[in-house]
């Protein structure tokens, strides 16, 4: 399973810029992968690997911004069609065919 999260979180202010960041080391420090900028991905394993996830993200959320998380199987993450624009390395090291043998 992924775990998919998405977030716009404001930088106007000093403050805002630090949480941003402090939000974005939290994802990549955890084992999300950037796809784009304001959307990180995460492999688990199980429904209960996803609900552990998944609290650990509401605990460490920043004050303000905007941030959504959505489940999909490997199948489903393996139909995402890339449009436009370079796979990301990521994408290009791990496959969601080799995600299957572990």
């Amino acid at each position: 399973m992924r775990l998919l999260v998405f977030f716009d979180l404001p930088v106007v202010t000093n403050r805002e810029k630090r949480e941003y960041r402090r939000f974005r080391t939290f994802l990549l420090n955890e084992g999300y992968d950037m796809l784009q900028f304001s959307v990180y991905s995460r492999v688990c394993h199980g429904h209960e690997a996803t609900d552990k996830h998944l609290a650990r993200l509401k605990r460490n959320l920043p004050p303000r911004g905007s941030i959504r998380a959505m489940v999909v199987t490997e199948k489903q993450y393996a139909k995402m069609q890339l449009l436009l624009g370079e796979p990301t390395a990521q994408e290009k090291k791990i496959t969601s065919t080799q995600l299957t043998l572990f």
